[in-house]
């Protein structure tokens, strides 16, 4: 950076709006990853589901539209969401069942 140059904040969002992170002069191929070694570092599995072809057109074009570039990835946006929800409300019935409390559909609805 020359002296002629503002240094942009590190935030966030100069992150997700691409102002930092997107300049090719400071990128580098990285030779020795595989795709199975991203996946074991994410700890990433492969799975196979069948959807219906109007779903899958559906997803691609919310995933376009949220730029995020495919559909695969907003399916797991969508499961961590879900299975975060739920594993709360597990944990909400546990600890009312624990302490003899009921708890309605409802009010967990409303909770969460």
């Amino acid at each position: 950076m020359n002296e002629m140059t503002p240094k942009i904040e590190g935030s966030t969002e100069n992150w997700e709006n691409e102002l930092l992170g997107n300049d090719e002069q400071f990128a580098a191929i990285a030779e020795d990853v595989t795709s199975e070694s991203v996946d074991d570092m994410l700890a990433l599995q492969m799975i196979s589901i069948r959807l219906q072809k109007s779903m899958i057109q559906d997803l691609k074009d919310i995933a376009k539209a949220n730029k995020l570039g495919g559909y695969q990835p907003l399916i797991r946006r969508i499961l961590e969401r879900f299975v975060e929800a739920e594993m709360k409300s597990i944990a909400r019935e546990a600890m009312a069942n624990d302490h003899g409390i009921e708890v309605s559909y409802e009010k967990e609805r409303a909770i969460a």
